[in-house]
């Protein structure tokens, strides 16, 4: 059985800032977000977000938080646009509250993360560079 590996991402935390700042989305605290690339995932997504539940908030006194983790064998060989796509679509499921939860796919039958809010806050973020 092979362990998955995780490393730091300060490339993504650079784009990441970039887009936050081009879309004006003032609710995220990226002092509050990690990056992180995995190796060795046998998952096919291309990355996940991670949200720190209310429970470990209580618990241990934190602050909401999130990290962005990017599974290596395959958002790496990806061209810069679908990074970029990639990026905002992991993003757009921190909510406006900031709160540790996710936005879903999936909202009482509406669907809130979806490609073509990708593809339009992408083309937004585009025309700003």
């Amino acid at each position: 059985m092979s362990k998955i590996k995780f490393e730091p991402a300060p490339d993504l935390a650079i784009l990441a800032k970039d887009i936050v700042d081009k879309l004006g989305w003032d609710h995220i605290d990226l002092s509050r977000v990690r990056f992180v690339r995995s190796r060795g995932s046998k998952s096919r997504a291309l990355a996940r977000i991670w949200g720190l539940s209310r429970v470990f908030q209580v618990a241990f006194d934190w602050e909401p938080s999130y990290v962005i983790e990017v599974i290596s064998e395959r958002f790496d060989k990806l061209p810069r646009e679908e990074k970029e796509k990639t990026i905002i679509h992991e993003l757009l499921h921190i909510p406006k509250s900031f709160s540790g939860a996710l936005v879903s796919h999936r909202h009482f039958g509406k669907w809130k993360v979806t490609s073509r809010q990708v593809r339009k806050y992408w083309e937004i973020y585009r025309r700003q560079m």
